[in-house]
């Protein structure tokens, strides 16, 4: 005999977002039961405050589910899409929560990466975020404040010429340099 669960599961993404798309409220209620703890679990991950993050998960399923006709599986999946949406949700409301700005002098860009390779750090060099640590330490300084400030704090390109008082184009520059080379270091050499 099957469960309810079972049937459920076996419905796609993009059929649920279909079905969202034209009203059928079965599958808001399964795509909810289906992403409510990512989307919560991300957003809490970013902020840090539980209260902040169902309300960003909340506004993230707003806007997943008012939009969930122009879903292009194409660009991607229903998971990063709605991930994505999300991390940017989270990011807005960390920006508006912020009292106090951050300085890029902070120990993130301290002691992001440090420049020793200890023999227990070789011993887990397969996994990925050691990987990203040590490609981040291999990044010009510049760019790899610009990649930190991007992706971790989440700042513009334009945002990131200001802190740093160089031109726009050299942040964007800097970032989609560091990028391309995290992309080679981390991603590429990992593949078999």
């Amino acid at each position: 005999m099957k469960h309810r669960g079972d049937a459920e599961n076996l419905i796609s993404d993009e059929a649920l977002l279909s079905g969202i798309a034209v009203g059928d409220e079965r599958a808001v209620l399964i795509f909810v039961r289906r992403y409510q703890r990512r989307l919560f679990g991300l957003a809490l991950g970013i902020l840090g405050d539980a209260g902040l993050a169902e309300d960003v998960a909340q506004e993230a399923f707003i806007r997943i589910l008012r939009h969930a006709a122009v879903f292009d599986a194409r660009r991607g999946s229903v998971t990063s899409w709605a991930l994505t949406i999300t991390r940017n949700l989270a990011i807005d409301a960390s920006r508006l929560r912020r009292a106090i700005p951050v300085a890029p002098s902070d120990w993130v860009f301290t002691n992001l990466v440090s420049s020793d390779i200890a023999p227990d750090d070789a011993l887990v060099a397969s996994d990925a975020s050691s990987r990203l640590s040590v490609a981040l330490g291999q990044l010009p300084i510049e760019q790899r404040r610009a990649v930190v400030l991007a992706s971790l704090y989440g700042r513009t390109a334009a945002e990131i010429a200001v802190e740093e008082s160089i031109p726009i184009g050299t942040a964007k520059s800097r970032i989609r340099l560091g990028m391309a080379r995290l992309r080679v270091d981390v991603v590429v050499k990992e593949t078999p």
